[in-house]
C-alpha cells in the first residue's frame, strides 16, 4: 500500500479551489486504497481538526522550512506530493527551496509537484540588477538546476503535473530536458450532479426564489470575487430585463475565500447588493451565499443558462465551468487569450468587460432553443470523461511509475 504525504499551502477546501481539488483527489485516492496525509499551516489544521491534516508550519516563510523538513523526515511516507499555487502559500517563495533541502538532507523518496498555475509569476527583487537576474534565471534553467519561475520546486521533482494547457505549454518550452516528467491532468467538475427530476428542480428553485414558474433563470456558479466580472454581469442583466422582463439572475456561491477574506469579503458582498439596488434589480437577482454541493447542484438543475464573465476568460481549469457543463447548461463565457480547443463548439464566447456584448449573447441564446440544446450536448460530451475517479487512477499510475 502506497502512503502519500501532500503539502498544501492553506488547506481549506470550502474556501479555496486548489484545496478543494486536493480534497477531492484525496477522497478518491482513499477509495483506491491509497491513504494520504496533508501537511499545511497550523491555523488551517486547527480549523479542520482532522487527524490526517497536520499543522507543520506557521506560515510559508524561509524560517519555517527547517520545521517542515524535520516533519517530513520523521513521517512515514512513500511519496511526497506538493500542490502549488502562489496564492495558497501567501505568495511566499520559500517552498521553492524545499525539494533542494530535502535532497541535501538525505531524502531519497519520490517528489511529485502539481503546479496549478504557471507562466506569470517570476521573481524580480529590486536589490538585484535586472540583467544579472535574467542571466541567473537563464543559466540555471539551461543547466536544469532551477527554472526561472519556481526555483528548485520542479527541477528536483520526479514528476511535474499541471491541470491546464497554458501551463503545460510554458513548462515544456522552458524545461525541454524534463519533457518526459511533465503530465497534464485535467480537473473535474467541482461538485457531483445530484439526481433530480428536472421539472421538480425547476419548480423548487422558482418557489425558493419567489419567482413565477414561467421565469427563465441565468445562473452564475462559483466564489464571488472582483475578477469574476460580476459587476459587468449585473449591468448586462439590467439591459436584458428591459426586453425580457421574465428573466432572473441567480448567483450561486459564497463571497469569503482565501482570495477575499474577512472585511474585504463583507465589503464586496455589500458592494454587489448595493449595485443591484442602484440598478433597480431588487427581486430580480438572488444571492444564495455559500451552500452545500447538493443544494448547488439542485439549483443548477433548475436553471436555463450558465454565465461566467471572468475578466481573464474561461478555460478548462475552471471547476465552475465544468460544473455548469456537467449539469447540461448552455454557457456564455468570456474568451481567454489562449482558448482551449475542446471548448470551441460548446460555449458562446464573448469579450471580457463588455456588458452590452454579454447581454446580446445571453438574449440570443434565450431566444434560440435549438442552439441551447446543441451547446448543452457538446458541453456534456467534453466533461463526461472528466471524473475524479479517473483523475485518482491516473495519479496512482504516476505514483507507481516514480516508485519503480
Amino acid at each position: 500500500m502506497i502512503q502519500v504525504t501532500l503539502i498544501a499551502g492553506t488547506y481549506q477546501p470550502t474556501r479555496c479551489g486548489v484545496a478543494h481539488y486536493t480534497d477531492r483527489l484525496r477522497t478518491n485516492l482513499d477509495l483506491l486504497g491509497i491513504p494520504s496525509t496533508v501537511l499545511t499551516t497550523h491555523a488551517a489544521a486547527k480549523t479542520l481538526n482532522a487527524p490526517d491534516v497536520i499543522g507543520a508550519v506557521h506560515d510559508w516563510q524561509v524560517s519555517e522550512l527547517g520545521a517542515l523538513v524535520r516533519s517530513l523526515h520523521t513521517r512515514p511516507t512513500d511519496i511526497l506530493h506538493i500542490q502549488h499555487a502562489a496564492g495558497t502559500y501567501g505568495f511566499e517563495r520559500a517552498i521553492f527551496l524545499l525539494p533542494l533541502l530535502l535532497r541535501a538532507t538525505g531524502w531519497r523518496k519520490p517528489i511529485v509537484t502539481t503546479v496549478h498555475e504557471y507562466g506569470w509569476w517570476e521573481w524580480r527583487p529590486q536589490w538585484l540588477s535586472a540583467s544579472l537576474l535574467e542571466w541567473l534565471k537563464q543559466w540555471g534553467q539551461q543547466h536544469t538546476w532551477w527554472d526561472r519561475e519556481d526555483g528548485f520546486l520542479l527541477t528536483c521533482s520526479d514528476a511535474i503535473l499541471t491541470t491546464n494547457t497554458d501551463a503545460e505549454t510554458v513548462l515544456r518550452e522552458r524545461l525541454p530536458a524534463f519533457d518526459d516528467r511533465i503530465h497534464r491532468l485535467a480537473i473535474a467538475p467541482n461538485i457531483e450532479v445530484t439526481p433530480i427530476d428536472q421539472t421538480t428542480a425547476r419548480q423548487t428553485l422558482r418557489q425558493t426564489c419567489n419567482w413565477s414558474n414561467e421565469t427563465e433563470i441565468i445562473a452564475f456558479f462559483g466564489f464571488l470575487h472582483p475578477v469574476k466580472g460580476l459587476e459587468t454581469l449585473l449591468v448586462a442583466f439590467k439591459q436584458i430585463i428591459a426586453t425580457k422582463p421574465h428573466v432572473r439572475l441567480l448567483l450561486i456561491g459564497g463571497v469569503e475565500s482565501l482570495a477575499l477574506v474577512g472585511e474585504q469579503a463583507a465589503t464586496y458582498w455589500h458592494k454587489l447588493h448595493t449595485l443591484v439596488t442602484t440598478l433597480g434589480l431588487d427581486g430580480n437577482v438572488h444571492f444564495t451565499g455559500y451552500i452545500s454541493a447538493e443544494a448547488a447542484s439542485r439549483y443548477l438543475a433548475g436553471a436555463d443558462l450558465g454565465v461566467l464573465p471572468f475578466h481573464h476568460g474561461v478555460t478548462l481549469k475552471s471547476g465552475s465551468l465544468l460544473t455548469l457543463l456537467a449539469h447540461g447548461l448552455p454557457v456564455v463565457a468570456t474568451r481567454p487569450e489562449s482558448p482551449d480547443r475542446e471548448l470551441d463548439h460548446c460555449l458562446t464566447f464573448i469579450s471580457p468587460r463588455d456588458p452590452t456584448g454579454l447581454a446580446i449573447a445571453l438574449v440570443e441564446l434565450l431566444n434560440d432553443r435549438a442552439k441551447r440544446h446543441q451547446l448543452s450536448m457538446a458541453g456534456y460530451t467534453v466533461v463526461q470523461n472528466l471524473t475524479w475517479d479517473a483523475i485518482a487512477k491516473t495519479h496512482l499510475q504516476l505514483y507507481q511509475s516514480v516508485l519503480h
